[in-house]
């Protein structure tokens, strides 16, 4: 009866999906406006932009100590620049040793492939903005469709 138990129990364990709730935050230039926000959940990263913000950002990554751990995502800095326009974000990916210092502009959809993860973008309905900083541009509501 035992060794069944602890065969079932190491089938549910290899079943259960791996927590890979990367986050990822978008700022403007200078810090002082969160202007997009997301997670990942499964394979995919839930993301939520400004709707009309069009500028330079920095996007910054925040795995988990798990995910760092287990080397989910190699490679992967805490920070990029990038540019913001139409809801659409693209990273400035900077030269690897013994290639040409010139940065590579990537959108984020190819960014996250190599990462194994897809993109599911849409506008914010609210303010992103955290006490104390400057207010995000206000955002229309977008009706939901039945």
């Amino acid at each position: 009866m035992m060794p069944r138990l602890l065969l079932f129990l190491l089938c549910l364990t290899a079943l259960a999906p791996a927590a890979q709730a990367l986050k990822v935050q978008v700022w403007d230039r200078e810090l002082q406006t969160k202007v997009g926000d997301g997670e990942s959940s499964g394979g995919k990263l839930v993301m939520q932009f400004v709707g009309d913000y069009d500028g330079p950002v920095v996007v910054l990554f925040a795995p988990t100590d798990e995910e760092k751990a287990r080397v989910t995502f190699p490679g992967l800095k805490s920070r990029y620049n990038g540019t913001l326009s139409d809801g659409k974000l693209t990273l400035q990916i900077p030269a690897t040793a013994g290639e040409r210092s010139v940065n590579t502009d990537v959108t984020f959809v190819k960014f996250l492939a190599p990462y194994k993860l897809t993109l599911s973008a849409q506008p914010a309905g609210q303010s992103l903005s955290l006490p104390g900083l400057k207010v995000a541009l206000p955002l229309p509501v977008v009706p939901s469709l039945k």
